[in-house]
């Protein structure tokens, strides 16, 4: 059996690296979208298979795959490689919203996600354009879509007084929805200007109870936790055994809230900022095995007995909650998703969720088993590789002993 296969992601090192391995097996092929042809009229693209979607396995771009396109072909069975409405597990604002609302969480089931609101820039506040309507139909569109997408600056000054009178801090973060590589963010403990800072600019943001007592490692350093997950094609998770902390190189100053390189552990800040870049550890990157020694030495505690746990309950109450949102059943294609969940731990080692990116890059060290796990436990399930009937039970327990090496499903 051939299985034909198209890479729409030239950003992707993960999906790169899992065509290659492609590339190197004799039952899948790569379909290319488009190629250029000189004519006497000049050059023109003329597509070819890959460009129709005709293809078994669409290695593409979240923001850009044409689902619509997807699952239309009679007997060709497809696979792709995000969920559909994953957004709204990795837009920040959406990630707040769909806590808040869902039936499935109570206030209590969350109390891993720091005290969040979303605010809107003035000029795009959706709320503040009810008024400008020409016809009843028009004022009741864009009532519904008010309060879908309502604009909390007025509860998160109350909430910001009622925590600084409590004496429980008063410094918060401002997010942007989409941001990346630690753009868009500003800490202060300034409600004006935080909300200033969110209406100077052109998409929402999430203003979010600052952690201020956090974890530190050795040289007083502030780190955050990146987890790996895998969700397969029949949705369930898998997490990756090996994770990442993500470290700082200088030491974690509470009160200089301009020193992003004391308080963003983002590679991209440190990196370009940070004056002792790779002091402590190479690439800034400390895996759980070493984080794991210094918490026995330090603090007598282990990863799995203190912090492991609350991370994998996060992970599934998030990917429960958006279950019924982004499932495929019903439809002529599967997918499946990487995910990195990124956590902050504070001093009495309580795990909070910060933010869960839906295309993640992965540590050079770790990316090979990545890759291997996506193609065992997704990949290779729905398109099996062909086997000679005295191989299938080793083929089954290859496949089982690279799932229990590198992932664990929750």
């Amino acid at each position: 059996m051939m299985y034909t296969f198209c890479v729409r992601d030239k950003e992707s090192t993960v999906y790169a690296a899992v065509a290659e391995v492609l590339e190197t097996k004799p039952h899948w092929t790569e379909r290319r979208r488009a190629v250029t042809v000189s004519t006497v009229s000049g050059d023109r693209e003329r597509s070819i298979a890959g460009g129709t979607l005709r293809v078994n396995l669409v290695l593409g771009e979240r923001n850009r795959l044409p689902f619509g396109k997807l699952g239309h072909e009679p007997g060709l069975k497809q696979l792709v490689n995000y969920y559909r409405g994953s957004a709204s597990l990795c837009r920040k604002t959406k990630l707040v919203s769909i806590l808040k609302t869902s039936l499935q969480c109570s206030c209590n089931d969350v109390d891993w996600l720091p005290t969040s609101f979303v605010i809107r820039p003035a000029n795009n506040n959706n709320a503040s354009k009810v008024n400008h309507c020409s016809t009843s139909r028009d004022w009741l569109r864009q009532l519904r879509l008010s309060k879908l997408h309502s604009d909390d600056r007025e509860e998160f000054q109350a909430c910001w007084e009622k925590t600084r009178q409590a004496r429980q801090g008063s410094v918060w973060i401002a997010k942007s929805s989409s941001g990346a590589k630690g753009k868009g963010i500003l800490i202060s403990q300034d409600p004006a200007e935080l909300v200033a800072f969110v209406d100077s600019q052109t998409e929402a943001h999430v203003v979010q109870k600052y952690i201020e007592k956090p974890l530190l490692l050795t040289g007083d350093r502030k780190f955050d936790i990146r987890c790996w997950v895998l969700l397969d094609h029949e949705y369930n998770i898998f997490m990756m055994r090996e994770g990442v902390l993500r470290t700082s190189s200088e030491p974690y100053i509470a009160d200089d809230l301009k020193n992003v390189t004391s308080h963003l552990t983002n590679h991209c800040i440190q990196e370009a900022c940070a004056q002792n870049y790779g002091k402590y550890e190479d690439g800034n990157e400390m895996f759980f095995k070493e984080f794991n020694r210094y918490l026995q030495d330090r603090y007598n505690k282990s990863m799995e007995d203190t912090i492991l746990p609350q991370i994998r309950h996060i992970i599934r109450q998030c990917l429960t909650v958006i279950k019924e949102e982004v499932s495929t059943e019903g439809l002529g294609y599967q997918s499946f998703q990487l995910f990195g969940f990124d956590f902050v731990l504070d001093m009495d080692f309580k795990v909070w969720l910060i933010e869960v990116n839906g295309s993640p890059a992965c540590a050079q060290r770790l990316k090979s088993q990545l890759v291997e796990g996506i193609i065992c436990l997704v990949i290779d399930r729905v398109f099996p590789p062909p086997s000679e009937p005295s191989s299938l039970n080793q083929d089954s327990e290859d496949a089982s002993s690279i799932q229990l090496a590198s992932f664990e499903k929750l």
